[in-house]
């Protein structure tokens, strides 16, 4: 008898210090449910979300909400991959700077583009450079401004119809090419065609061989309707006349280059680990990735090679029918916030602004009372260790 009584102390007490230390995560933890608990309603069924948290190359959150898929009652899950729309712009980037740094048939960023891969565009693009396309400079026209009248709705264009209906407009927002900036879905586009014409492969084959399958991200895919499939898929929806109602393509949807990636926030744990190291590309060209190159029109925020900098955050936002996404990173803090979304309102990026401060606040108390949260744990420890004691002097 003594002997049970023994090990049942034992195992008390063993159990006790980690009891003191876990209210930390789960209150992170419940300060994000709350946060999100519009995107898991228990009474219907709606649209979900996922919600990632990195703080130096640990997950820290790591949830997800809702469903993927209403019609089929798929919940939404880590694995789960959403249409990343223009967050995608980050891939197309690092695919152009990855060309370059491994020096593929001597492509550098002041390229001219007509020149060299594009003759039929207009005589007016003769000075738009493979920069100005990454840093939304070139002052190209944007191609869901000019779809020529009379196309069928349900026709998807490609990232080559894109350049077709370019070539047929001698006209630009701006010139010289760098002498402003404006946001062009058109130069992304474009971009995924020079990878295709340096590199040999589809814009999507060659993301797969030599970003997403080097980086881990096993599940994420560039989408080629009846070439390739996305696993664990959530379809997006929009709200209408009080009803979710599935809005999950449009005649865009299928151009790659601007916004045709699906991922998960399990992959994109991988891909913010590789934008840390030199996996893919080296500090040279990462530092141009993610450095400030040009003004917005938002005075708080500059534009960078597929990335948004405001102050220490770099981040993209991407917005399609269906979907709402955002990444936000602060290397400085090695502290990532992600949060993908399958319905077409709110925009997460204030709820994602509010994780990343939440999480910073955390961190900065954690360093000025890593004393007393150490004392306070000793302290519980301690009182719990004189009751289980004086408990098992009761039973001996």
């Amino acid at each position: 008898m003594k002997v049970k009584h023994l090990l049942f102390c034992g195992l008390l007490l063993s159990c006790l210090l980690p009891m003191s230390y876990a209210y930390t995560r789960n209150d992170n933890e419940l300060f994000v449910d709350n946060l999100m608990q519009d995107y898991s309603n228990d009474e219907t069924f709606v649209p979900g979300a996922s919600v990632l948290v990195i703080h130096q190359n640990v997950t820290i959150i790591r949830r997800s909400y809702g469903f993927a898929n209403i019609e089929a009652q798929t919940y939404a899950t880590p694995r789960t991959n959403f249409r990343l729309a223009s967050v995608t712009k980050q891939f197309t980037a690092a695919a152009i700077l990855l060309l370059i740094q491994n020096n593929y048939r001597a492509i550098q960023l002041d390229d001219r583009i007509r020149e060299r891969w594009f003759p039929e565009l207009p005589e007016v693009t003769k000075a738009m450079t493979v920069r100005h396309l990454l840093t939304h400079t070139s002052g190209l026209i944007d191609y869901e401004d000019i779809i020529p009248p009379g196309t069928d709705p349900n026709y998807q264009l490609s990232d080559a119809d894109v350049l077709k209906i370019l070539s047929t407009e001698n006209q630009t927002y701006f010139s010289p090419p760098g002498s402003k900036y404006l946001y062009s879905n058109s130069g992304y586009a474009l971009l995924a065609l020079i990878v295709e014409r340096i590199s040999g492969k589809t814009f999507a084959n060659f993301l797969k061989d030599h970003i997403f399958l080097p980086s881990g991200m096993n599940e994420t895919v560039a989408y080629e309707k009846d070439v390739s499939t996305v696993s664990n898929r959530a379809f997006g929806y929009s709200y209408r006349n009080q009803l979710w109602t599935r809005t999950d393509q449009s005649q865009t949807s299928a151009v790659l280059g601007d916004g045709g990636v699906y991922s998960s926030i399990n992959d994109l744990e991988k891909w913010d680990a590789a934008l840390y190291d030199n996996r893919l590309l080296n500090s040279e060209y990462l530092h141009l990735a993610l450095t400030a190159a040009v003004r917005t029109d938002d005075p708080g925020t500059q534009y960078a090679m597929g990335w948004r900098v405001s102050g220490d955050m770099v981040w993209h936002s991407g917005e399609t029918t269906g979907f709402r996404n955002v990444i936000l990173r602060f290397p400085k803090q090695y502290l990532t916030v992600v949060i993908l979304t399958n319905r077409n309102s709110p925009p997460p990026y204030q709820s994602a602004l509010v994780i990343a401060h939440r999480m910073m606040s955390t961190m900065n108390d954690c360093k000025n009372s890593n004393s007393i949260s150490l004392n306070y744990s000793i302290k519980l420890f301690i009182s719990w260790t004189i009751m289980c004691l004086f408990y098992c002097n009761r039973l001996l």
